[in-house]
């Protein structure tokens, strides 16, 4: 779990480091405000894939023929894709913002199905924890996969890092895109049409 306390003790050690009273009056609070920041914007680091694939296992039996929707989704060249999730992360290496984030999930379902929202509360929670974008990616993808059993996933992820932009090379328009591919995403080229 996520200490509070600790993080504003070092957070008040890191203003005076920095050559700031952090007695003043602008500053008195930041430590505080900081953490509890820290403990909202990196709420996924709480929990494992499987955690986070158990808090978020709501799915739905694909129902009977006469179903269409249910028809659709169990025909399996039939794909679920939700693009332009948008969400936000930290960088492992710098605790540097990974902003302007979107994301493109997209899946095989065989006889379940989740709720959409679920895909986007996933999203989200697997960008709140210290994180590689690659990662990212990767997590969504394992925890997609545990919820609703299908080993045919895709994951696209496009972002801004601060890291790259504010600071060191300061590249303001660089983007970084990245893809995880599994199953018949990585091998069937058609699919990975239905993620442009």
């Amino acid at each position: 779990m996520i200490d509070k306390e600790a993080i504003a003790v070092h957070v008040r050690g890191i203003l005076a480091a920095l050559g700031a009273d952090p007695d003043r009056a602008g500053l008195k609070e930041t430590p505080q405000r900081v953490a509890n920041m820290y403990e909202e914007v990196f709420a996924g680091m709480n929990y494992s894939n499987q955690e986070l694939a158990a808090l978020f296992a709501k799915t739905f039996a694909v129902a009977d023929d006469n179903d269409v929707t249910a028809a659709m989704t169990a025909d399996k060249d039939r794909i679920v894709v939700m693009k332009d999730i948008e969400f936000f992360s930290y960088c492992e290496h710098h605790l540097a913002l990974m902003y302007d984030m979107k994301a493109t999930v997209a899946y095989i379902p065989g006889s379940m199905v989740i709720g959409l929202s679920k895909i986007a509360r996933i999203c989200d929670m697997a960008g709140r924890r210290l994180q590689l974008q690659e990662r990212i990616g990767a997590d969504i993808a394992d925890i997609l996969s545990r919820i609703t059993g299908s080993q045919d996933i895709a994951v696209l992820i496009e972002g801004r890092h601060s890291c790259v932009t504010c600071r060191g090379i300061r590249k303001t328009n660089t983007k970084t895109c990245t893809a995880e591919l599994r199953g018949r995403f990585k091998t069937e080229t058609a699919l990975q049409l239905y993620l442009k």
